[in-house]
């Protein structure tokens, strides 16, 4: 996710810690570097411009410049403003306090819209709701035989007409959710290629007969500005609630998701992870600027860890990650508890500093990973839990063992110690207030 900006941005403070003494002119270089840094991740200009120009404003200044730890400021500073950015979070769907909640989903052909209607169908049945597909995508007749499918994997009633016009196929959708108990409903309407007068009568349409609670606008984020410009688009035409971004796991820019909630003033609520009916989250942004400036995510690690694990080694890898204690023993044991979490490529990236020591494809990671776990595997218990002890001769025999080479194993204690380093620095009061919500195991 977003690997290529995050490279760029990290690179940049990089260079800025390696100054030793910041002064304005340097700080001004940097910040140049970012701008373009976000240009080439596909930002709006304005959006860029106006971001920039708040960061500046804040960094430029003696505090920072004479700040014991000056470089950190600045990431700090870029963070905040990011987060505001992106912010604030508001990702709820409240329940309508009278009969079914209806939630309309609107966007154009190829943004995943279909798959995302199953998928928050999911996610809500997950907190007891009784959710009912309305197929109102008759432009597509793919899309009501997709959704039907997905339906009948989840178990979830899709309410589908052969002929009819879509408002009418939305009223009858609401109208047996309302027979039959169901209390939210999900409309998958029409999408085209682009926008045009048809698309927007017909969901203005379906909007007027229905009276949603939520309009939800599903973009693909790896169409960068156009994903902008079709929401802001939307939006001049429609009272959205809400922003899904799609295709996240994919070689996003990162454009999309900077940009879209200061075009269009609408919060981002929800971002689709992966192919799979479980890759829609919540959107947090502090999260998404913590993996975008390469911090990872390990509030969102931990509850991944929550559906994993019980509760007990939940709490463990919290408080290990948390307290930077992980051996390469741990590091071992997690990594395999990870691997029923999803991708492991997916998953590491969200343990801070690990995304950028093993940045690549999923496939890429796997590889990785079984090198390391070849050499983790030839050492002995002592050694996995005192790495330090691992002098020139201990080193020379895991390497004939593992068949691994010298630096390969130089390189993964080297990498695993500054992995370590970055996971004690994170703040441990999220991390405990996230333990302390922790759901008893099912």
């Amino acid at each position: 996710m977003f690997d290529s900006l995050t490279d760029k941005l990290t690179g940049v403070f990089r260079r800025l810690a390696g100054k030793g003494r910041l002064t304005e002119s340097n700080i001004q270089e940097g910040l140049r570097e970012v701008r373009v840094a976000l240009l080439e991740a596909d930002v709006n200009l304005i959006v860029v411009k106006d971001f920039i120009r708040k960061v500046t404003e804040k960094a430029v200044g003696e505090d920072v410049i004479k700040a014991v730890a000056p470089s950190q400021q600045i990431v700090k500073i870029v963070y905040d403003e990011m987060v505001e950015l992106m912010g604030p979070v508001d990702n709820a769907i409240p329940r309508a306090p009278n009969g079914p909640t209806i939630v309309m989903m609107a966007g154009l052909q190829g943004s995943g819209k279909t798959t995302t209607c199953a998928k928050l169908a999911k996610l809500f049945m997950k907190r007891g709701a009784k959710p009912l597909l309305v197929a109102a995508d008759i432009q597509r007749p793919a899309a009501i035989e997709q959704l039907k499918t997905l339906g009948a994997q989840l178990e979830i009633p899709v309410h589908a007409e052969t002929g009819g016009r879509p408002p009418m196929i939305c009223r009858r959708g609401v109208e047996e959710a309302v027979k039959t108990g169901r209390d939210l409903v999900i409309l998958d309407t029409a999408g085209r290629l682009h926008i045009d007068e048809a698309l927007m009568a017909e969901v203005k349409e379906v909007a007027d007969v229905t009276k949603p609670h939520q309009i939800l606008l599903v973009v693909d984020s790896m169409t960068g500005q156009d994903a902008v410009t079709s929401a802001k688009q939307f939006n001049e035409k429609l009272p959205l609630t809400g922003v899904v971004l799609t295709k996240l796991d994919g070689d996003t820019r990162g454009g999309a998701a900077l940009s879209i909630k200061a075009v269009t003033g609408k919060p981002i609520k929800f971002v689709g992870i992966g192919e799979k009916i479980d890759d829609l989250s919540e959107f947090f942004p502090d999260r998404m600027a913590q993996r975008i400036l390469g911090m990872g995510d390990v509030i969102s690690l931990v509850e991944k860890a929550q559906d994993a694990m019980d509760q007990d080694t939940a709490r463990r890898f919290a408080s290990k990650m948390q307290g930077g204690g992980l051996d390469l023993q741990d590091f071992l044991d997690q990594i395999q508890q990870m691997k029923k979490m999803g991708p492991i490529g997916k998953i590491m990236e969200m343990i801070p500093g690990v995304g950028q020591i093993m940045g690549g494809k999923d496939e890429q990671v796997e590889d990785e990973f079984s090198r390391m776990t070849a050499i983790i595997q030839s050492m002995t218990v002592d050694e996995r839990r005192h790495p330090e002890i691992l002098d020139g001769s201990r080193r020379k025999r895991i390497s004939r063992g593992s068949g691994r080479t010298l630096p390969e194993i130089n390189n993964l204690l080297k990498q695993f110690k500054e992995m370590r380093k970055m996971m004690k620095g994170f703040n441990p009061l999220k991390i405990q207030k996230m333990m302390g919500k922790m759901r008893p195991p099912r």
